[in-house]
């Protein structure tokens, strides 16, 4: 119901109706008539016309009952007064209306539960069924909007212009108003004009971190008057009260949702009890609305009539309904019991001794009377009440108390730990005779908490009973103080985990939520089950004490129906079984030795030192091989250590594997050094546009840390959809989902960050490793080089991914990329995965590429100039390196020129041509001379074959050798001719004389006889 504010107290903007000037009521009296004539005003005549037609007509129409006119307050002026004057309630039907009094100062205003009496100026208490706020106006019945408010709808920026956002509005739904769900924007707003300071009250209930929500105030300038506080906080529970202080004058009040869930639905912001004071005054009491009452006079507000009973309109006491009908609290009508089914009751354990037991669910609206109901089901026998569950133990009055600190239990009694030993505290249920008393359950109807009993104890399990509407959420939560490790255990190793062994047994679309967070209200979905699921475990491993609460919520059905059904009643979830360890004030159910070493201090257990495994349960400490790393969630027995991957180095606390940025690759050309130091930095980059079926663009958007020592940068990844609470993940990679805004300064809204590889498990040139695959045909190459490619693995594990996720970074060599380096996804797979699980990505870059080195230059040596050469270093191409050793600056040196050599060379050539031909000549003159003296042998030989003649001297006769040279001389040169008849000497400084052979002498004797 609305308690609105006179005409003056309501839209700013809006302008007061004009009256009419043929409205005799509004006429001016007689002495301000006198008043007007004395004026020198031009409208002095046509002002007594009017009168004397008003006075001719008002003497026709009866005198005005106080039933014809009510009174009203004219504005303030600047002194703060106004004046009462009666306004008709219809015009032209009566005559003679008081005149005009001064009224109340405008700071004047009644108590809440009182109203002002126009007509003595007085305030009076309300009488019995009404309320009134005073100076206030209150809106709590949302059956429709209230007058005054105002619903809009708009499109982001980032929307396609052709998407119709036009059903994303604010809508009343009874007892609150709803926001939109979906990705649209929303705004609700209300203008009221305040005659002095006041204050504006609201209660909301703000359960998704998914939606921005934002409250403001502005004056009628559009002007925000208020910053702080702008940005809603989640509530942490139930419906949260938010208040807040507005001006004199007008004030415009604006909620505003935008919703930017992707992957799942969104839970809307409800709005309730919005109530204003300050305005100028209320005249009046307003009725309770039906199902509310006020007994006594002076109510501030309505009492709401309990269950099964309801009331009227204006009512001072609650009837109680008939036999055979119900009612809710708050109700205004009774309606008829239905029969009763089996979905109208459910089975518990009593504590001790334990016995199945059938009770109705309450508050118990069916009947057992009509015709066709069924009956309570009897109690099953006792049994033997079973034990506590661990760390507890029976009590003689057969209930179970913790074991106090030291000591641990199995569940019956508490035993003290041994020396040189330690309990391992946390929670462990696995019988459920009772609730535990740090868990409750509640149902989450429509956006609505309700604290109902929705699940219940059955032994063996924890069940979900039949709920009011099968849309309904059933939800058990479970919190605890905080997560501290084992005084025997590394800092470095796991916080805590929690297990739980869980079933569902559907006929329709259920669905079981696993949330986890700071509280009820402001946790994240970690895992969700559709349909029937056997029996089985699932783990989630705690961070950080950020996480405090975990939630179950089961619905059986997303199908919504107007009429409340229960048609999947029998559908149910069962949880067996939880433990969640290393917690804060927990209990113990066994004992661990601890690690054998040397201290100073006796008392308490230390961790094994860094790099040390325990051998079993003994407490030697033994150490790991090299290069190796101890397990966070398991510091005992050999399998502890674990071997860091290829080209990988252990910390120095020996809890993690790190790559240095920088390794050597045996390859077919040979050992191939990489230095990734400059692009170890955190890089942020995101795949294509996508688009919701609003037409919202999302982008999945990474962030990067390839690689890096000690000390390092983590890449990180926020939820800054929500100004209060921020959620943020780091590691070597991780993923979150933005849409580009204006919101709140913003450039962009983050979401769902998760982690995609917090552990480095190798690098190398092999396509696979350690069960992560990087298949080649994802990023096809045409160049020789081996990819050196990043493995990643994430300790999230899903439901989707088991073995949690994991991702490849696949380096390739690019020499041409320098300006930006360019990092993809597979054509096939823009997301990044195939699977949603194994993440792919390929970095082209010039950093990616091998050290230069000398085998990847040439030498080019130009021609001699001027007796100067120059030799010339180029690269091999194609180029494939990058840094390493630079190429080698050009090398000058002094040279002789080609026509010297040239000019030489012909010289050089020449004098040996002729040199080459005289002897040629000599040797074939010394030939001829042989030749001839051959023959000459022959000749004197007389013809005979074989046989030479004899020679008359050993010693060449005088003359003999010139009388050969002179016969040839004969037939030679001049040249030949003179060196022929040279005076020659033998070596023994005696002439050499020529002698005549006998065949010459006979041949001379001869011619003398003749």
């Amino acid at each position: 119901m609305a308690t609105e504010a006179p005409p003056t107290a309501r839209e700013p903007c809006a302008q007061r109706p004009t009256p009419d000037r043929g409205d005799c009521s509004t006429a001016p009296s007689v002495q301000h008539l006198h008043e007007d004539t004395m004026r020198p005003d031009s409208s002095h005549l046509g002002l007594m016309l009017l009168w004397l037609l008003c006075a001719r007509s008002q003497a026709e129409l009866p005198i005005c009952k106080e039933s014809d006119y009510h009174f009203e307050y004219t504005e303030c002026d600047i002194l703060g007064a106004r004046w009462r004057v009666a306004v008709p309630n219809k015009l032209d039907t009566c005559t003679r209306l008081p005149d005009p009094v001064k009224g109340t100062q405008c700071t004047f205003s009644c108590n809440e539960g009182e109203f002002l009496d126009m007509q003595s100026q007085q305030c009076h208490k309300c009488a019995p069924g009404t309320y009134s706020l005073g100076t206030g106006v209150a809106f709590d019945e949302w059956d429709s909007l209230p007058h005054g408010f105002v619903t809009l709808h708009q499109n982001t920026e980032e929307y396609d212009d052709e998407v119709n956002c036009a059903n994303s509005t604010w809508t009343p739904k009874g007892e609150y108003i709803a926001s939109n769900t979906d990705e649209c924007t929303a705004t609700l707003s209300y203008s009221v004009n305040l005659k002095k300071p006041g204050v504006l009250t609201f209660e909301y209930l703000y359960p998704d971190n998914n939606v921005y929500f934002e409250f403001f105030v502005q004056n009628d300038q559009c002007q925000s008057t208020k910053s702080d506080g702008r940005w809603m906080k989640v509530s942490e529970n139930d419906w949260s009260t938010h208040m807040v202080d507005l001006s004199t004058g007008n004030n415009v009040l604006y909620w505003r949702t935008t919703g930017y869930s992707l992957n799942s639905e969104i839970k809307p912001v409800l709005l309730k009890n919005i109530g204003i004071s300050g305005v100028s005054y209320t005249s009046e009491c307003f009725l309770c609305k039906p199902g509310t009452y006020s007994a006594k006079p002076g109510a501030a507000r309505c009492s709401p009539c309990p269950a099964d009973s309801f009331s009227t309109k204006g009512a001072t006491v609650c009837h109680p309904c008939q036999n055979d009908t119900y009612t809710e609290a708050g109700s205004g009508t009774c309606k008829p019991r239905p029969a009763c089914t089996t979905s109208d009751y459910f089975y518990t354990h009593t504590p001790c001794d334990t016995q199945l037991m059938y009770k109705w669910i309450e508050p118990k609206i069916c009947s057992e009377t009509v015709l066709g109901a069924v009956q309570l089901l009897a109690s099953g026998d006792k049994q033997t009440c079973p034990p506590c569950n661990p760390g507890f133990y029976v009590t003689n009055s057969s209930t179970c108390e913790p074991c106090q600190q030291g000591f641990y239990s199995n569940g019956t009694v508490c035993d003290k730990c041994p020396a040189g030993t330690e309990p391992l505290v946390g929670y462990e249920y696995k019988w459920w005779n009772t609730i535990p008393k740090n868990m409750k359950s509640s149902t989450f109807r429509s956006s609505f908490n309700d604290p109902e009993h929705t699940w219940e104890v059955a032994g063996e399990y924890i069940y979900t009973t039949p709920a009011e509407e099968d849309t309904d959420f059933l939800m058990l939560t479970l919190n605890v103080p905080g997560y501290r490790l084992p005084q025997s255990v590394s800092k470095n190793s796991q916080l805590a985990r929690i297990t739980f062994v869980f079933e569902t047994r559907c006929t329709a679309d259920c669905r079981l939520f696993f949330q986890a967070g700071y509280s009820q209200w402001n946790s994240d979905v970690v895992e969700q089950w559709k349909g029937t699921n056997n029996k089985q475990s699932y783990s989630f491993v705690i961070q950080g004490n950020k996480t405090k609460s975990f939630t179950w919520a089961f619905q059986r059905t997303r199908e919504y129906s107007l009429v409340s059904m229960k048609k999947y009643s029998a559908d149910v979830a069962k949880i067996y079984s939880i433990h969640i360890t290393n917690v804060i004030g927990g209990v113990a159910s066994q004992c661990r030795h601890c690690p054998l070493v040397a201290t100073e201090s006796s008392s308490g257990c230390v961790p094994c030192p860094p790099g040390h495994y325990m051998v079993g349960e003994t407490g030697v400490c033994k150490s790991c091989p090299p290069n190796t790393i101890v397990r966070a969630e398991q510091a005992v027995g050999e399998a502890a250590c674990v071997p860091c991957g290829p080209n990988t180095k252990r910390n120095t606390e020996y809890s993690a594997c790190l790559s240095e940025c920088h390794l050597k690759i045996q390859s077919q050309q040979g050992p191939l050094h990489y230095h990734f130091s400059a692009l170890s930095n955190v890089t942020s980059f995101h795949n294509n546009a996508r688009f919701t079926t609003k037409g919202l663009r999302y982008f999945q958007h990474f962030n990067l840390a390839l690689c890096g020592t000690e000390g390092r940068v983590l890449a990180t990844c926020v939820d800054n959809v929500t100004e209060s609470v921020k959620k943020e993940v780091k590691g070597y990679i991780c993923q979150s989902t933005v849409v580009p805004s204006d919101i709140r300064g913003q450039t962009v809204v983050s979401s769902q960050p998760v982690v995609v590889g917090d552990t480095l498990t190798g690098v190398t040139t092999e396509t696979s490793l350690n069960g992560i695959s990087s298949p080649a045909g994802l990023f096809p190459s045409t160049s020789t080089l081996p990819d050196v490619i990043f493995y990643y693995r994430s300790s999230d594990k899903t439901q989707a991914c088991k073995q949690g996720r994991a991702a490849t970074v696949r380096m390739r060599c690019n020499p041409t990329v320098s300006a930006k380096d360019r990092i993809t996804t597979p054509s096939n797979c823009s997301e990044g995965t195939c699977d949603g699980c194994t993440f792919h990505f390929l970095w082209e870059s010039q950093n990616a590429c091998p050290l230069c080195t000398k085998n990847h230059y040439r030498e080019i040596v130009s021609a001699c100039v001027q007796g100067i050469q120059k030799t010339t270093f180029v690269w091999q191409q194609p180029l494939q390196c990058f840094g390493g050793e630079p190429l080698p600056e050009q090398l000058i040196s002094a040279c002789v020129s080609l026509d010297f050599w040239l000019k030489f060379g012909v010289s050089t050539g020449t004098v040996s041509a002729l040199l080459l031909i005289c002897i040629s000549c000599y040797f074939w003159k010394r030939t001829r001379k042989l030749e001839y003296k051959y023959s000459k042998l022959m000749m004197s030989s007389g013809g005979k074959e074989c046989e030479l003649p004899t020679a008359d001297s050993c010693a060449i006769m005088e003359g003999e050798d010139a009388e050969d040279d002179y016969i040839d001389l004969t037939k030679k040169s001049l040249f030949t001719k003179i060196k022929s008849f040279r005076y020659e000497r033998t070596v023994d400084g005696f002439d050499s004389v020529p002698l005549k052979s006998s065949s010459l002498l006979q041949k001379g004797e001869d011619s003398d006889d003749d």
